[in-house]
C-alpha cells in the first residue's frame, strides 16, 4: 500500500492572529520531512491540522492510501502520532495502557510486536509497573510504542527526542530510518540534529 499526503492551501487563524497561510505540499513514502521553526512558530498546529485533531480555516489536507482518499473517521487507523501534549494513563502500567489503547482502536493486541517494540526501547522488563513509576523519558520512549503499535503509514512526530538521553535519542533516529521506507514521517521540532533526518523542509515561519 502506498501512502501520500499534501496540504493544499493551508491556512490557519487563532482569532485574528494567523499562524500560517496557503501551504503547499507533497508528502510521499521514503522520505523525512522535517517542519522547522522556533518556539511559536505553528509546526505543533500544523501537525495537529494534519493528524485531523485540529482544523484548519482554509484548504484541505489529503490523505490517500493507493490513490484514493481516506475518510477522516478511519484516519486513526495509518497514523502513529508522538506528542509532548499526549498523556499516558499514570494509574496503568505499561501493558494494561497498550491493551487499552489497542482495544479503543479497534485493533488486535498484538502480542509479538509489543515485546519487539517493548525491548527496542529498553522498557520490556517494566512492562508491569505502573507508569507513574516511570521517568519522563521513559515515559516519552512508551509514546513512540503508542505510535508505532499498528504499524502505521503516517508517523507524525512533535519534538520527539524531548526528554530522552543520548540513547534514547539514537533509538529515535534509527526508528525514523526503518519507518520511512514504508511509512511517511513527518518531524516537527527546531533541533538541529532531528532535523538532520529530513530530506526536506517546510519552513513554517515562511509563511507567514
Amino acid at each position: 500500500m502506498i501512502y501520500t499526503l499534501a496540504l493544499e492551501n493551508i491556512t490557519k487563524y487563532f482569532g485574528r492572529q494567523l499562524i500560517f497561510k496557503n501551504i503547499n505540499f507533497k508528502f510521499s513514502q521514503g522520505n523525512v520531512y522535517g517542519l522547522a521553526g522556533n518556539n511559536g512558530s505553528g509546526k505543533s498546529t500544523l501537525t495537529k491540522i494534519i493528524a485531523g485533531v485540529l482544523s484548519q480555516n482554509k484548504g484541505k489536507v489529503l490523505h490517500k492510501i493507493d490513490n484514493k482518499e481516506i475518510e477522516a473517521e478511519k484516519l486513526h487507523s495509518y497514523l502513529g502520532f508522538v506528542s509532548p501534549y499526549l498523556m499516558l494513563y499514570d494509574e496503568f502500567t505499561a501493558n494494561e495502557n497498550l491493551f487499552h489503547f489497542a482495544k479503543i482502536r479497534g485493533i488486535k493486541f498484538d502480542e509479538e510486536r509489543i515485546k519487539y517494540l517493548l525491548n527496542e526501547f529498553n522498557l520490556y522488563r517494566r512492562r508491569n509497573d505502573l507508569l507513574k513509576a516511570y521517568s519522563s523519558g521513559m515515559k516519552q520512549r512508551m509514546k513512540f510504542i503508542f505510535a508505532l503499535q499498528h504499524s502505521p503509514k503516517l508517523l507524525l512526530l512533535d519534538e520527539p527526542t524531548s526528554n530522552l538521553d543520548e540513547e534514547g535519542k539514537s533509538k529515535v533516529y534509527k526508528i525514523v530510518e526503518n519507518e520511512k521506507e514504508n511509512s511517511v514521517v513527518i518531524i516537527a521540532s527546531n533541533e538541529s540534529k532531528d532535523l538532520e533526518l529530513c530530506s526536506k523542509l517546510i519552513k513554517v515561519e515562511e509563511y507567514k
